[in-house]
């Protein structure tokens, strides 16, 4: 079986929002595309005319209200997700003119009418597929298939892992990994770590200031979602209610100030998610209100230090890391149980071990959460990371706390379910799940809400 090799600083990817797999994944394969089309010959350049990009899948089906369209123009453009500014997708809504393109020496343009929404059912490999053309009148120039397979990850056709350095201590299954740690005696960030500048070469300074950069970039959407108020963009007319919980929880006397103030956080980074502003996928951009809020609460609340943080982040990761390497962290893929439901996996796990439990508490911390996520679906409402997605995080942080005191409470040899067997059972759900319940806005609450 292959070993996880994959980099923290490739499961945590900082970008613009809604979704992960419909924005940073399909921005960046605009940006590979554009450069594959300054590669051609002069001569094949001379003919260029125009652009065509079809969508397919849940980019179809949900890409408008994700901004699927305006991330593929941002990346012809040649816009990249970690440096992008944080109103782009915004800014690329119906230009009065067509934008511009550079190929190098000669400029062809483009408008949102070059990108279709194709079909939803197909035969590609990949639910979530893209296939970029570039036209010279009615002659393909070039075509290149792209696959966004969740939080953010991309691959196209030929697609080849790309060459990196062999982990230090290779694992595929949790039970490697208690293996590797029981053979190595090496608590559980410093084999993650040590995994890591094997993997990439990265020295532990640069490891550590990754790691910063992560958490200042989580940290700044739950501040920025907790000073804005108003309406989000899109159909439904939502209200932000993050900065509404925070002034709730302050109200003197209130019982369950924690809680709220937990909730305060999730909501005010989903809903900057849900603007499209700058998040980290956490595995996902969906899911990118759970770990922020619970760093949030963990550094503010219990007054943890940066350390403990970045410890507890290098646990999340390696929970991050199994459930996408034996499962999926696509909404298109299992539903949102690979989405929420991970990322409250990550945040238990991130919980117990910032707090200096053990390896074991941290795995059942885990384990907990996501058992109580699986089967949940992804439903968004008119196509939007809003309805349930933003409350939906919310929930996912408080079952994170929940999983981690449980996991804290009991005794770790009565824990009875392995992560790996939760992992394996969200897996098979996936699988067995209906396409309508996978980010398609064509089952579940997406249609009840409609439909009333």
């Amino acid at each position: 079986m292959r070993h996880v090799t994959t980099s923290l600083f490739e499961l945590f990817k900082i970008g613009p929002g809604p979704s992960s797999s419909h924005t940073i994944a399909p921005m960046r394969a605009g940006r590979d595309f554009l450069r594959r089309c300054r590669a051609l010959p002069r001569e094949a350049l001379h003919l260029a005319e125009r652009f065509e990009v079809r969508l397919l899948g849940s980019l179809s089906a949900t890409g408008q209200g994700h901004g699927t369209d305006r991330a593929v123009i941002g990346g012809l453009l040649d816009y990249c997700p970690e440096h992008c500014p944080a109103d782009l997708l915004s800014r690329l809504t119906r230009p009065e003119e067509p934008h511009r393109v550079d190929l190098g020496g000669r400029e062809i343009p483009l408008q949102p009418g070059d990108i279709v929404f194709g079909a939803i059912h197909h035969d590609h490999p990949y639910a979530n597929t893209m296939i970029f053309r570039l036209m010279g009148g009615e002659k393909i120039l070039l075509e290149q298939e792209y696959y966004s397979v969740g939080g953010g990850f991309l691959q196209w056709k030929g697609w080849v892992a790309p060459e990196t350095g062999n982990p230090e201590h290779p694992y595929s299954t949790m039970l490697d990994l208690r293996r590797a740690l029981h053979r190595t005696g090496l608590p559980l960030h410093e084999l993650i770590l040590q995994n890591e500048q094997a993997v990439t070469g990265s020295s532990m300074p640069e490891v550590v200031e990754g790691l910063d950069r992560l958490v200042d970039v989580m940290l700044a959407a739950v501040d920025n979602g907790l000073n804005t108020e108003g309406v989000l963009p899109g159909s439904i007319g939502l209200n932000r209610k993050g900065p509404t919980l925070l002034l709730r929880a302050c109200e003197k006397g209130i019982r369950d100030r924690f809680l709220l103030e937990l909730n305060a956080y999730a909501v005010a980074a989903a809903e900057e998610n849900a603007t499209g502003h700058c998040v980290v996928t956490a595995p996902t951009a969906g899911a990118s209100g759970v770990l922020p809020s619970v760093i949030k609460v963990m550094l503010d609340g219990f007054k943890l230090p940066r350390m403990a943080v970045r410890r507890g982040l290098m646990a999340a990761a390696a929970v991050g890391f199994l459930c996408k390497h034996n499962a999926s962290i696509a909404g298109a893929e299992v539903g949102c149980q690979g989405e929420v439901g991970v990322a409250s996996s990550m945040a238990a796990a991130m919980l117990a071990y910032g707090f200096g439990h053990d390896f074991r508490v941290a795995e059942n911390a885990a384990e907990i959460a996501l058992e109580h996520h699986l089967g949940l679906t992804c439903d968004p409402v008119e196509g939007l990371v809003q309805i349930p997605c933003i409350e939906r995080n919310a929930m996912g942080a408080v079952k994170a706390y929940n999983a981690y005191l449980i996991a804290a409470a009991e005794l770790p040899a009565h824990h009875v379910v392995d992560l790996d067997r939760a992992i394996h059972a969200m897996a098979e759900t996936g699988r067995d799940m209906n396409t309508k319940y996978k980010e398609t806005s064509r089952g579940g609450l997406a249609v009840s809400m409609v439909n009333c």
